[in-house]
């Protein structure tokens, strides 16, 4: 299977983004296959993938130019662009990572990471953050993101990555773990 990472740029990169977000969307999903198959929360459109893609990379996983995975990134600065997450990024102004405050370092978000179900299994997750830190090495240390505690798997898999829980929080609707990825590590 050729599967090929690149940084979203095209309009029907963006649909396949979008397609898979919907296919994987908690409110989809029976809480049976949320617990089996991981799910994902925010729901975006075109805009804001694009915003998004002008700041850094969206990296697509694509299989015959179709999209079977992605991993949205995102600065601290696009806190007020996505009015849901600003408890997120309020929950990372009060955390430590080795003795200092989280945002005394250059980390990128975690924006939200799915893969097709009929391609899981083969590591996607992990090369689609892998090509994301490839594409932003120099400029950033860490990647931090927010994990619900309700999603075991996709939990599971990023501590299998390399991720670590650094904190937890509690928004008006879930249990959070807060998650970050050490570059250098």
């Amino acid at each position: 299977m050729n599967i090929q990472f690149k940084a979203a740029t095209t309009d029907q990169h963006f649909e396949g983004i979008l397609a898979l977000q919907q296919k994987n969307i908690y409110t989809s999903l029976s809480i049976a296959e949320q617990q089996q198959q991981g799910f994902v929360f925010a729901e975006h459109n075109m805009e804001l993938l694009k915003t998004l893609a002008a700041e850094l990379p969206q990296v697509v996983a694509l299989a015959n130019e179709k999209v079977v995975g992605y991993n949205l990134a995102m600065t601290a600065s696009m806190k007020s662009i996505i009015p849901s997450i600003i408890p997120m990024f309020d929950a990372f102004e009060r955390c430590t990572y080795q003795n200092k405050a989280l945002t005394s370092y250059p980390y990128i978000v975690g924006g939200q990471v799915c893969v097709d179900q009929n391609f899981r299994g083969n590591g996607l997750l992990s090369k689609l953050y892998h090509a994301t830190k490839d594409l932003v090495d120099k400029d950033y240390q860490l990647c931090v993101t927010e994990i619900s505690t309700r999603n075991h798997l996709s939990l599971k898999i990023h501590q299998r990555m390399g991720f670590e829980v650094i904190n937890t929080y509690q928004d008006d609707k879930e249990l959070w773990n807060i998650v970050l990825w050490d570059f250098g590590k």
